[in-house]
């Protein structure tokens, strides 16, 4: 089991940790509020790709594809919500000294969340890497909670790099204009990391 756990997470670290939605807008939030304001929107995310694990593991993300015209309808919904983070980045105001431990106009859990249930990617690449290995076969109750424990470490570890990432940059972005620049930049690559999650999906 240890041998094929490695495997499984040898095979989520270039899924995972790639640039899409969620890692990029935790990178994002990270620079552009700084590491104690972004907290609670990096576990949001956490709670919320958990969330799709669960929905993958469960079976019940083809049941929700099947049904008629819904998944244009959450498409749309979701790329809307990823352009509103988008602009929140892109406009949120530059740090200065002490300002990461005011956590007023942060974003929230809640916004954590629901981007990483509308992230395309997380349903690909998690549903890829679910279906894609077996842990301990024969017992498929076991061999499911085993690989939903793997990959839950592996939500941990992704988001958190890309946390650490953005708010290095956040100690250095201070000056107004590179800060906005910084944060513009962000937001333009969030916006194309769901353009090219959609076209390749």
């Amino acid at each position: 089991m240890i041998v094929d756990l490695l495997k499984l997470w040898g095979s989520a670290v270039p899924l995972m940790l790639s640039p899409g939605p969620a890692v990029l807008s935790v990178a994002a939030m990270g620079a552009a509020f700084g590491p104690a304001r972004a907290l609670r929107y990096y576990f949001g995310i956490v709670a919320g790709t958990f969330s799709v694990l669960l929905i993958v593991a469960s079976g019940l993300t083809a049941a929700l594809l099947s049904v008629p015209g819904l998944a244009p309808v959450i498409t749309v919904l979701a790329a809307g919500y990823i352009l509103y983070l988008a602009y929140r980045i892109a406009t949120a105001p530059i740090l200065k000294g002490g300002a990461e431990g005011d956590t007023a106009g942060a974003p929230s859990f809640l916004s954590g969340y629901l981007l990483a249930v509308a992230n395309p990617k997380a349903f690909a690449a998690l549903g890829a890497l679910y279906a894609g290995h077996s842990l301990i076969p024969g017992d498929p109750y076991g061999d499911a909670a085993a690989k939903v424990g793997g990959l839950a470490c592996m939500i941990f570890i992704a988001n958190g790099s890309w946390l650490i990432f953005g708010t290095m940059l956040s100690k250095v972005l201070r000056d107004p204009k590179a800060g906005r620049v910084a944060n513009i930049v962000f937001a333009v690559l969030l916006v194309l990391s769901v353009v090219i999650s959609a076209l390749s999906s």
